[in-house]
């Protein structure tokens, strides 16, 4: 929806002074938590009416504290209006690095958000999707809270800890990999005796670009990560890295037919079935019930809820 006359995706320096509010900071925190967002998805997440807060998205761009990738102008070409997406702009980036030692304080937010290519983008945008789903959620049950990155981030103060969300593993062979999860985050809900339990996960959201499975291990493949991540486990790098004793790892893809292929590539490790589920996107075209969504495991034709 379009407020005003003003341009999509060139700055107005005429635009009406602001001053920023505690709901304008919660909104640029939202932004730089996600990388980028859907103006409808902060609408959802944001307290207030619709119609203010799009005004003042307007506002926070126009200032510079968030930034409108213009690799989404074509999806305006083609078929009209959509909701804007929104990364974090230069003023927004100084906010957050106030307020967060772990924001580089030399990154040019609005130079690198604006030049993001519209395959990242697409991504980053599915990943933000799933997360503002599990948000939506957890506020709907009333009892499960999301703890993401930041509310997770006790291997920061770790001395001597690498401080990013990725590691190494060793396969045999002598093959190093990388892992970079998509997201980590945790479930908690209540427990036994009005205590709470904590399920952890790391976030993989495949959009079908990648093959499934290839003959040589140095070649990127689905297949691969599942290594990775079993080897991670394995070699307790969860538990030295993060402190957490258990995880799983969602996998969020494109189709069905997507599932199926994971699941079958997923059921020829030779141990570490249990550390994996499988869902097609459909589960986000009703958000809030993503939780209680039946989600495939390893073995074919099983499905489990995600707390289970």
């Amino acid at each position: 929806m379009r407020i005003s006359g003003l341009p999509r995706f060139k700055r107005n320096a005429t635009v009406a002074p602001m001053q920023l509010t505690e709901r304008d900071r919660d909104i640029i925190r939202l932004v730089h938590r996600h990388r980028f967002m859907r103006s409808h998805q902060i609408v959802a997440l944001v307290n207030g009416s619709s119609q203010q807060l799009l005004r003042r998205l307007q506002l926070l761009y126009h200032h510079g504290y968030l930034e409108r990738p213009r690799v989404q102008i074509d999806y305006y070409h083609q078929s009209g209006n959509h909701a804007l997406v929104y990364g974090l702009g230069n003023k927004g980036g100084a906010l957050m690095q106030q307020k967060l030692s772990t924001v580089p304080a030399k990154l040019s937010w609005g130079e690198k958000n604006r030049a993001v290519r519209g395959i990242f983008l697409e991504h980053a945008l599915l990943v933000t999707d799933i997360m503002v789903a599990f948000e939506l959620a957890c506020r709907k049950t009333g009892c499960i809270r999301l703890l993401t990155e930041e509310d997770l981030s006790t291997w920061r103060k770790m001395e001597g800890e690498d401080q990013s969300v990725q590691w190494r593993v060793n396969l045999r062979g002598g093959l190093n990999l990388g892992v970079i999860p998509d997201r980590v985050f945790a479930l908690e809900f209540p427990a036994e005796k009005g205590e709470s339990d904590r399920a952890y996960f790391f976030l993989e959201a495949d959009r079908g670009t990648m093959p499934v499975k290839r003959r040589d291990l140095s070649q990127t493949s689905f297949f691969r990560k599942l290594l990775a991540y079993k080897a991670t486990w394995v070699q307790s790098i969860h538990q030295k890295k993060f402190g957490f004793n258990r995880f799983r790892v969602l996998t969020v893809t494109t189709s069905p037919a997507r599932v199926k292929s994971l699941v079958e590539a997923c059921s020829e490790l030779k141990r570490g079935h249990g550390l994996f589920l499988f869902a097609d996107k459909s589960l986000l075209e009703r958000p809030e019930d993503i939780l209680s969504s039946s989600w495939s495991t390893a073995r074919h034709g099983e499905t489990t809820a995600l707390l289970s």
